[in-house]
């Protein structure tokens, strides 16, 4: 999930670059907002990845220490 959240990013913040090119600045503003949300969504998926395996770890070694 994180690399589609990644790949959106970067499709909207080319997106957002064209829109400047062609002097209409509404559409590049709301381009590069919908990329920085698509940027923490990616970032959001990174960290729930982490903690789903840093909370897997904890829990083998409770086990073991059963």
């Amino acid at each position: 999930m994180k690399t589609f959240w990644i790949v959106v990013s970067a499709v909207c913040g080319v997106t957002a670059v064209v829109f400047v090119v062609w002097d209409d600045y509404d559409k590049m503003f709301i381009a590069a907002t919908l990329g920085a949300v698509a940027w923490f969504l990616s970032y959001r998926a990174q960290l729930t990845r982490a903690q789903l395996t840093t909370d897997e770890t904890d829990q083998d070694e409770e086990e073991d220490q059963l």
